[in-house]
């Protein structure tokens, strides 16, 4: 099982380059980062774990625009979107640049997407909340399509596209990895379109099992995001057959950070090799 981090970067904490050179210096595999175009400040929306929305949420960093400066800087770590909200953006627009960043990074994307939570922040974008899944897999079809044929043409409920052509194309075959995020909903969206999955986190091993049993017999990967910093849920979400798992990583200064990563390092260093 691969062990990497998992973020927001925002324009209060430690930077992108430094952020990504520091992680593949100690080792880590991948960097999964999360997006929220704006949020709204009308709040009916609860926010899930539950008390005031973190500031976090509201100074993200374009996740694409990030990890293109973090993909200068590094070599091998694994970039990640854990999730982008492909509901609230333009199908084309990201298909393009997710194989423009997977053409720059020499094949290191991996495409979380999810259907998200706010639903204010999904009206903003002219998405209806009530059939965002179906748009879902509507984007998916639209996307996979674009990276992977010449010619695209695709009729449904929610996208409509005449034939068109698109470049470029990812250098990953046939295209980069695609990993839905969410609980029950997400893992039976994967498992009917045969994708990865992107579960939470549970917090004891005995909790794994439960967890990952209604998708193990699928043999669709599984990539936890986040997982606790724990050992023993590590080595049951490792034995359940889980292909990576990220450790949350708090928004802090940059000092502050490598000191938290140096200790982090310590944990993944177990899983190494």
């Amino acid at each position: 099982m691969q062990i990497g981090i998992n973020t927001f970067l925002t324009d209060e904490g430690i930077g992108p380059l430094e952020l990504g050179r520091a992680l593949e210096e100690r080792g880590f595999e991948s960097l999964f980062l999360a997006e929220h175009s704006h949020i709204p400040l009308s709040r009916e929306t609860a926010y899930p774990a539950g008390g005031e929305l973190p500031r976090v949420y509201y100074r993200t960093l374009d996740p694409f625009v990030a990890f293109a400066a973090i993909a200068a800087v590094t070599e091998r770590l694994v970039l990640g979107t854990g999730v982008t909200l492909l509901i609230q953006r333009d199908v084309l627009h990201t298909a393009k640049e997710v194989a423009t960043l997977d053409r720059i990074s020499n094949g290191r994307v991996v495409f979380g997407v999810g259907v998200g939570w706010n639903r204010e922040e999904m009206a903003d974008h002219g998405t209806d909340p009530r059939t965002r899944g179906a748009l879902l897999d509507e984007q998916l079809q639209v996307i996979t399509r674009t990276w992977t044929a010449e010619t695209v043409e695709f009729h449904g409920t929610h996208l409509d596209f005449a034939p068109f052509q698109a470049w470029p194309k990812p250098v990953q075959r046939p295209h980069p990895p695609i990993f839905v995020g969410g609980a029950e909903a997400a893992a039976r969206r994967a498992r009917r379109l045969g994708l990865g999955w992107i579960p939470n986190g549970v917090g004891s091993p005995a909790a794994v099992a439960e967890q990952l049993a209604p998708f193990l017999d699928s043999g669709l990967p599984i990539a936890v995001t986040p997982a606790p910093a724990d050992p023993a849920v590590l080595d049951a979400y490792a034995e359940a057959g889980a292909v990576r798992a990220t450790l949350k990583l708090e928004t802090l200064p940059a000092d502050e950070t490598l000191r938290v990563l140096d200790d982090l390092a310590k944990l993944a260093a177990r899983y190494a090799g």
